[in-house]
C-alpha cells in the first residue's frame, strides 16, 4: 500500500500489481490504517484510491482464501473498506478493471473516475462464490434492477461507458488519466467546508431507512452543528468580502 497527500487530498494506491492487486489480509489491514489516517489527519479532506500496475483491483486473493485466509478487518469489513468506509469523502480511480471484490471496494467509494475500456463486474458465480462484499446490496440501489440481476447471474462484465450511461461511473476519462482526474475532481471536492462534506456523505448516506415522518429531525441533527459552527460563520462572512474562505473544520 502507497499513500502520498497532495494537498489536501490523500492518494491511496493499492500496491500488488503481480497478482493484479488482489487482496489479502495483508492488503486489507492496509487499507483499513490508510482509512483511518485519512479520517484521524484534520489537514486532509478527501480521499483518492487507486491501484498500481495494469488494473484496480481483481478482488479477493483465492489462492490465499484457498489457504484459509479471509481479508477482513474488524467493522470495516472485506478489503478494510465495504462495510465501513472513511467518515470523509473517497474517489475511486479506476484503470483497466474492476471485478469481483475490486468492484466492491470501488462501490464501497463515494465517487467513481474510470478509463475509457474499464470493465466493472462481479464474476463471483463462476467461481461457486457470492458477490457478499456489497455488491448485491449496492447496486440494486445505483442501477436498474434488472441490469443488477444480469451482472449477478451471468457474471459477465460491462464497460465504463455503459457504467456511467446508467449512473454507476461519475467520469469517464482516457486511459492513463484517471488519477489525474480524480484528484482534480477531490482537488473540487475539498475546497468545500470539511464538517459540511461530512455532513453531507452521512446524511446521504444514512437516509435510505430513515422513516418519512422523522426523515428531517434526523438531518437536522447531523447538519445543526454545521450551520452552528466556525467554518459556517466563515463561509458568510468571505462570501459578503468576496475571498476564498478559510476553513479550519470547527
Amino acid at each position: 500500500m502507497l499513500t502520498h497527500a497532495h494537498g489536501r487530498v490523500l492518494l491511496i494506491t493499492l500496491n500488488r500489481p503481480q497478482v493484479r492487486n488482489a487482496v489479502n489480509m495483508a492488503l486489507a489491514q492496509q487499507l483499513a490504517d490508510a482509512l483511518d489516517l485519512l479520517d484521524a489527519d484534520n489537514d486532509l479532506s478527501v480521499g483518492v484510491l487507486t491501484g498500481a500496475g495494469k488494473g484496480f483491483c481483481a478482488g479477493m486473493d483465492l489462492k490465499a482464501f484457498a489457504a484459509g485466509e479471509r481479508p477482513s478487518v474488524g467493522e470495516r469489513g472485506f478489503a478494510g473498506i465495504v462495510r465501513r468506509g472513511p467518515v470523509k469523502p473517497l474517489i475511486a480511480a479506476v484503470e483497466g478493471f474492476a471485478v469481483a471484490g475490486g468492484l466492491e471496494i470501488a462501490l464501497a467509494c463515494d465517487l467513481i473516475v474510470a478509463a475509457e475500456g474499464t470493465r466493472l463486474g462481479i464474476p463471483e458465480v463462476k467461481r461457486s462464490l457470492v458477490a457478499a462484499g456489497g455488491a448485491l446490496l449496492r447496486l440494486p440501489r445505483r442501477i436498474p434492477y434488472h441490469v443488477a440481476m444480469e451482472l449477478a447471474l451471468t457474471g459477465e462484465p460491462i464497460v465504463a461507458e455503459r457504467a456511467a450511461a446508467l449512473g454507476l461511473v461519475n467520469r469517464v476519462v482516457p486511459a492513463g488519466t484517471t488519477v489525474a482526474a480524480a484528484l482534480a475532481l477531490a482537488d473540487e471536492v475539498a475546497s468545500g467546508a470539511p464538517l459540511a462534506l461530512v455532513a453531507s456523505k452521512r446524511i446521504l448516506q444514512q437516509q435510505w431507512d430513515w422513516p418519512s415522518d422523522e426523515a428531517f429531525a434526523r438531518q437536522a441533527a447531523i447538519s445543526e452543528p454545521v450551520f452552528g459552527s466556525e467554518d459556517a460563520h466563515e463561509g458568510a462572512v468571505a462570501f459578503a468580502e468576496k475571498r476564498p474562505p478559510v476553513w479550519r473544520g470547527r
